[in-house]
């Protein structure tokens, strides 16, 4: 599926504000080491990560959003958004959704407010979403966030994914404005393919299987068939780029960025060589954070504006994969952002 039609009058959204939030705990590739009889050096080469961050004990997803949250209207101007959008895989509860709350506690009681549930794709599609409901004059002014506690959902045994994922949220404001200006949010390709949904699963806990005392250990947890996903990230991210560089008229020697959804360096490395886009044009984030699930993106975003990486201006490619199957890819020209509006809160060191 691709682009978001001009609404009233050639609205468009429009980003202009980013931030995030990391959690304090750093969990180290030599602490895994230990704990799961693995080494640095075995981590390292196969995931590109050293690190990661893990929420505290009783910090939610909300927690963590409503401190992105914060961040990003602070940066775009303090103005109240109309509309919330929570991207999350780890949502603090089954019911209600997690978007309301987060809403309320940033003072946006009224608001309305809905979680995307696209794995690590959500944030991508949240960014369709809210592209939508500004083009078609719904909202003004919205606020999404990509968000995840994957500590909560992993079980810590697993050597194969406890090495992976991190905790943390990125958010944007996107603002009502025209197709023509930097930052305008524009050309998406969006697809999934439920065929393969056991490839990135918790297969008890829904409708389908609820979870009773006779529920198996592994069946409560995430599970992720590692080389069936390795392969579709890659072709699905690939296809997805060149359609959307295709609508927007780019050859992949135009794009300045690449910001993937920062699964493993791998992954990033095969998008970017498939796709024809240099890989020293990758925004690579992970190696401190871990894969963040659908706050990588934002978190991705806010890094590389912080570092100067960013500058307006310059051609930006996103792109996701996640449960579902889904996949998805926007592209946009990044705004003239004031500088600094992408740090991230952590309590502690900021990754760089």
């Amino acid at each position: 599926m691709s682009g978001i039609p001009p609404g009233p009058a050639g609205r468009a959204a429009v980003l202009c504000g980013v931030g995030g939030r990391l959690p304090e705990r750093i969990v180290s590739n030599a602490e895994l080491s230990a704990r799961l009889e693995t080494t640095d050096e075995w981590i390292t080469t196969r995931t590109g990560i050293r690190n990661r961050r893990a929420a505290a004990p009783g910090e939610a997803t909300s927690d963590l959003a409503v401190e992105a949250g914060r961040q990003a209207l602070r940066a775009a101007g303090g103005e109240p958004a109309d509309t919330v959008l929570v991207a999350t895989a780890t949502p603090d509860r089954r019911c209600p959704a997690t978007a309301p709350l987060v809403a309320a506690r940033l003072g946006l009681t009224g608001a309305a407010a809905f979680d995307v549930s696209a794995v690590c794709t959500g944030f991508v599609y949240g960014l369709a979403t809210a592209a939508g409901l500004i083009a078609t004059g719904v909202s003004e002014r919205v606020l999404l966030i990509g968000a995840d506690v994957y500590s909560s959902i992993v079980d810590p045994a697993d050597r194969t994914n406890a090495i992976i994922f991190g905790d943390g949220a990125g958010a944007v404001v996107l603002r009502a404005g025209t197709p023509g200006e930097p930052g305008a949010i524009g050309h998406f390709d969006l697809g999934s393919d439920g065929d393969a949904e056991d490839a990135i699963i918790i297969a008890a806990g829904g409708s389908r299987s609820p979870v009773t005392e006779h529920t198996p250990r592994a069946e409560r947890h995430f599970a992720m068939r590692g080389k069936e996903v390795y392969r579709h990230a890659v072709l699905r991210m690939t296809a997805s780029s060149r359609a959307t560089l295709a609508a927007a008229g780019w050859r992949p020697e135009d794009v300045d960025h690449l910001v993937a959804h920062q699964a493993n360096l791998r992954i990033l490395h095969s998008v970017a060589d498939a796709t024809g886009i240099s890989r020293d044009r990758c925004v690579r984030h992970l190696v401190d954070v871990g894969n963040t699930g659908a706050a990588s993106i934002p978190l991705a975003l806010g890094h590389a504006h912080d570092t100067g990486a960013l500058v307006p201006g310059d051609r930006v490619l996103l792109t996701g994969f996640g449960g579902g199957l889904t996949w998805g890819s926007c592209a946009l020209r990044w705004p003239d952002l004031s500088p600094g509006t992408g740090r991230r809160s952590t309590g502690g060191k900021d990754p760089r």
